[in-house]
């Protein structure tokens, strides 16, 4: 294609509102994330299914040319997990899923009008298999215990992919959605250190995005790839209450529309807080906040609430 269609160059200037799903999702859809303990070993055959409800508000600031100003939104999000643990090679492995649900409302002043969307709907589920190769033995669920209790202290790296898949509500002639209408691709390499009650984490992950060829107003839009680093320090209590604190921060992911540059690097700095405690046997809750700042001049600043319950078996 070429240049930008003449329709669409002043929709663009309203084009950065239409990346609010991809910025507020990110703690409950797992975008770029901040999810502590996604390396913990458990035994083979287990699985685990779970029901979250999330909620983020925020707001946004652009480029002043762009004369959009005041912009906040509120977005709701429950979603559906399910996770199997199973021995690949004589060491772990784990596939999860994730079928987020999303109710939001955006509303801003564009060129000194008040204007407000609300979506409801899917947004885009998310797969990944997950394989720590070193130092996470497939153990099985008898033998569990036991040899937690005789390593204390150990060292497992792992490596993953993960998929976001183009399944979520999506319109063409709409420049906010809640699916993207493109796949999002991400490796990852982790690294988890366990000392007693204490666990120290840390993931690396590179994003790579498809071209989504049906964006609005007939055009096409790509995006650079996203680079995310992510650690966690958890403490486990003798009573089974656990408590992590964590940071992580993205950089890259310059969008361009039919082949031009729109000079909008991210750089984001995540953290947050979770807690978790078991109910029952197989039952477990989990509460925790994450808060999102962007630390270039135009970008969102979000704050996620989030709970979430899950069994296993």
């Amino acid at each position: 294609m070429g240049r930008m269609h003449p329709k669409s160059r002043r929709a663009l200037a309203k084009f950065a509102i239409g990346i609010l799903p991809n910025i507020c999702a990110s703690s409950v859809a797992r975008g770029q994330d901040l999810e502590p303990r996604r390396w913990t070993l458990l035994p083979v055959g287990t699985n685990v299914f779970g029901v979250g409800y999330g909620y983020t508000s925020g707001d946004l600031a652009f480029d002043p040319v762009l004369r959009i100003e005041d912009v906040e939104f509120d977005l709701h999000t429950a979603s559906l997990a399910f996770s199997r643990y199973f021995g690949l090679f004589g060491e772990t492995a784990r596939f999860d899923a994730l079928v987020p649900f999303q109710s939001g409302q955006w509303k801003g002043l564009v060129d000194g009008e008040a204007t407000s969307v609300r979506r409801d709907g899917m947004a885009d589920p998310i797969f990944r298999f997950s394989y720590s190769f070193l130092g996470a033995p497939a153990i099985e669920p008898q033998d569990f215990a036991e040899y937690r209790q005789e390593n204390p202290v150990s060292t497992a790296l792992g490596a993953a992919v993960e998929l976001k898949v183009p399944w979520g509500e999506y319109m063409d002639d709409k420049l906010i959605n809640l699916g993207q209408n493109r796949f999002a691709i991400a490796p990852q390499v982790g690294l988890l250190h366990t000392h007693e009650d204490w666990s120290f984490e840390l993931t690396a992950a590179t994003f790579f995005y498809t071209q989504n060829d049906d964006f609005f107003g007939g055009n096409e839009l790509d995006q650079d790839p996203l680079f995310a680093l992510q650690t966690h320090v958890v403490k486990v209590f003798d009573n089974g209450l656990w408590l992590s604190c964590g940071a992580a921060y993205g950089w890259g992911g310059e969008s361009s529309v039919n082949g031009e540059n729109l000079d909008d690097d991210r750089r984001n700095l995540l953290y947050g807080a979770a807690f978790g405690s078991a109910l029952f046997d197989n039952q477990s809750i989990r509460i925790g906040y994450v808060r999102a700042n962007t630390l270039t001049d135009i970008g969102g600043d979000s704050h996620t609430f989030y709970v979430g319950w899950s069994i296993r078996f």
